[in-house]
């Protein structure tokens, strides 16, 4: 059955998280990849245009709404003031991260079948949230083509080391936990794209700016890797001509604070997908894609905040499996793959918050159980 790593409350899951591990297998499944997608309907493999468009209409006219109301949030009462700001910046977070996910979706092909549209919705709307459309989508593909390999995956590739080795005791102190935890969700992410933070090792610098970084492969890569600095050039542009015009303080409440949010919630998905102490991590001689692509993890951010985000945290291994499969179809594609994967699906219904919090200094570095063994797991 499939492994539903934890349940409850979050008091309750701070006991479970004591007894021991229920890791998912690692042996090679007594199934394939086209026994999975066969369980899957197959009207959810059509990608429709018109269905993608209207939602990100829907986020478009949202964001928009949300911003012309943040307009009027200076003239009320100082009072309620610091409610509305802080309501403004949660919820244009919430949909700017669903926006950025439908471009992320274009990334992988799966908003339409036409590779043009892809594109050009994604350079624009990745471009408007800071991000380099081009450059990550050419990593992205990488991580998705490596994923739980050691040695090449893009993302959150953990340290390996000795067999015994234990997590030391100041990296489990509130204070350091909590110190980490900011800094990764506040710097994570361009800290990421300017100079590779928890990304594999490369023979030298690595980042998402410059075309002859080792990231990118052959010349249309690095072609496009200048089309997304010239597009984020753009917008920079045209940011510091509103700053100019409006002052910074106004940039910082109506942009700059919503894109942060953008980026806690980017760093904090990604970083809880492939971090927990039941999935392993392979040597490259032992990885094959397959259980790579296994090694992921569905988590729920709630009801409302799964829709927002275009359900890309809750049918994560449905994705990692078929990422070119749209994302409105995750939802019935994960109910079926759930009967072929078995134990090798795994979900965690812990607070994401609570699961935050726990797997950092937990899941510092990751160790064979014993030497030579090429399965590697994050010693808690």
């Amino acid at each position: 059955r499939p492994h539903h790593i934890t349940h409850g409350s979050p008091a309750a899951a701070f006991a479970i998280m004591a007894v021991a591990l229920n890791r998912v297998p690692v042996t090679p499944p007594p199934f394939s990849l086209a026994d999975v997608r066969r369980a899957i309907p197959a009207h959810c493999f059509k990608k429709s245009l018109s269905r993608s468009m209207g939602h990100l209409a829907m986020d478009v006219l949202t964001c928009s709404a949300l911003f012309v109301a943040a307009t009027f949030v200076s003239q009320a009462p100082l009072a309620m003031q610091l409610v509305l700001w802080p309501l403004y910046w949660f919820c244009q977070g919430a949909f700017g991260t669903g926006l950025w996910v439908l471009a992320h979706e274009c990334g992988h092909g799966a908003f339409s079948d036409y590779e043009s549209v892809n594109d050009a919705v994604g350079l624009i709307f990745h471009s408007l949230l800071l991000v380099p459309y081009f450059s990550w989508k050419h990593s992205h593909r990488r991580h998705h083509q490596n994923t739980g390999c050691t040695a090449r995956d893009e993302v959150f590739v953990p340290e390996v080391k000795p067999a015994g080795t234990k997590v030391t005791a100041y990296t489990r102190s509130p204070l350091w936990k909590a110190v980490r935890i900011s800094t990764m969700q506040l710097l994570g992410w361009p800290l990421y794209l300017a100079f590779n933070a928890t990304g594999r090792v490369y023979d030298r610098w690595a980042n998402h700016f410059d075309p002859s970084s080792p990231i990118f492969k052959g010349s249309r890569e690095r072609a496009e890797v200048l089309a997304s600095d010239a597009m984020l050039a753009l917008v920079l542009s045209g940011l510091g001509m509103i700053w100019r015009a409006q002052g910074f303080v106004w940039l910082l409440k109506m942009y700059i604070i919503p894109l942060l949010v953008v980026n806690h919630w980017l760093v904090m998905i990604t970083y809880l997908q492939h971090t927990h102490p039941n999935l392993p991590h392979y040597d490259d001689k032992d990885w094959d894609w397959l259980r790579g692509a296994m090694a992921t993890v569905d988590r729920s951010y709630g009801r409302v905040l799964d829709h927002i985000f275009h359900h890309i945290a809750d049918t994560h291994v449905s994705h990692h499996l078929f990422s070119y499969m749209p994302f409105y179809h995750a939802q019935e594609a994960s109910v079926a793959i759930k009967k072929v994967l078995g134990p090798y699906y795994a979900s965690d219904s812990r607070n994401v918050f609570v699961a935050l919090w726990q797997e950092f200094g937990r899941c510092e570095f990751v160790t064979p159980d014993k030497p030579g063994d090429m399965v590697y797991w994050y010693n808690s």
